[in-house]
C-alpha cells in the first residue's frame, strides 16, 4: 500500500506542475490541431478516400504531439539535479517509472480527447456510435506509446540533444503499437470486418503487456545511468 501511495504522490506532483503552467498541453494541442488542418486542406478527396487515410492522419497527430509531451517528462527533474534527489529518496525506482507513466498517459489521453472533436468536424465523420470502441483503441494505443516513451524519455534526458534523440529512439520501437492503432482505427472508421478489428485490438493488448513488463524491469538500470 505504501508503494502505491508513493506512485500516486509522484503522479500528482507531475500533474500539479503541468496544470500550473499548461505548457505541455498547449503545445501538444496546437501542434496536433495544425497537423489535422494541414492534412485536411492538403488533399481533395472523396468521402471513401478520406475514411481510408483518416486513421493515419489521426495517429500522426497523436504520436508527433505526444513526442512534445514526452520530451518534457524529465525536464523538471534535470533542473538543479533534482532527479538525483528522487533516486536517493526512499522510493523504489519502479515507483518513479509508474508515476511518470501515469502522468504521461493521463496528459496525452486528455490531449487526444480534446483534439478528437476537431478531427471529427474537419473530416466530416459520422462515428458517434463507434466512439466507445474508438476510445478503447485510443487508450490501448496511447498506453503502449507512453510505456516505451517514458523509459526512452529517461534515456534521452541525459543527452545534450534530447529533442532529437527521443524520436530517433522511440519511433522504431513503437512501430507495432502505431500500426495496431492505425489499423484498428481504420476498421472503426470504415465500419467493416469486426473480426479483424477485434483481432487488432487483441494484438494491441499483447503488445502493451510486453512493453510494460520490459520497461518496468529495465527502468531501474536506465535511471541510474
Amino acid at each position: 500500500m505504501e508503494y502505491f501511495k508513493k506512485v500516486i504522490v509522484l503522479f500528482l506532483k507531475d500533474l500539479k506542475i503541468e496544470f500550473r503552467t499548461k505548457e505541455t498541453l498547449n503545445s501538444m494541442f496546437v501542434f496536433g490541431l495544425l497537423v489535422i488542418i494541414v492534412f485536411n486542406f492538403a488533399f481533395d478527396l472523396t468521402r471513401i478516400e478520406t475514411l481510408e487515410i483518416a486513421s493515419g492522419i489521426l495517429w500522426i497527430a497523436f504520436t508527433f504531439s505526444g513526442i512534445l509531451g514526452l520530451n518534457r517528462s524529465f525536464s523538471f527533474e534535470k533542473e538543479n539535479s533534482a532527479i538525483e534527489g528522487i533516486i536517493l529518496a526512499p522510493v523504489d525506482r519502479s515507483a518513479i517509472y509508474l508515476g511518470k507513466l501515469m502522468s504521461n498517459f493521463f496528459l496525452m489521453l486528455l490531449f487526444e480527447i480534446v483534439l478528437l472533436p476537431f478531427f471529427i468536424i474537419f473530416f466530416n465523420l459520422r462515428i458517434f456510435s463507434d466512439l466507445p470502441v474508438l476510445f478503447l483503441v485510443m487508450i490501448l494505443g496511447t498506453l503502449g506509446f507512453v510505456t516505451v516513451g517514458t523509459i526512452f524519455s529517461a534515456v534521452s534526458a541525459n543527452t545534450r540533444m534530447r529533442e532529437i534523440m527521443l524520436p530517433v529512439l522511440l519511433f522504431p520501437v513503437s512501430v507495432p503499437v502505431i500500426i495496431g492503432a492505425v489499423e484498428s482505427t481504420s476498421f472503426i472508421l470504415l465500419g467493416n470486418n469486426q473480426e479483424l478489428l477485434w483481432s487488432w485490438i487483441q494484438r494491441l493488448v499483447g503488445i502493451d503487456v510486453i512493453y510494460f513488463i520490459a520497461s518496468f524491469l529495465l527502468f531501474e538500470y536506465v535511471i541510474v545511468e
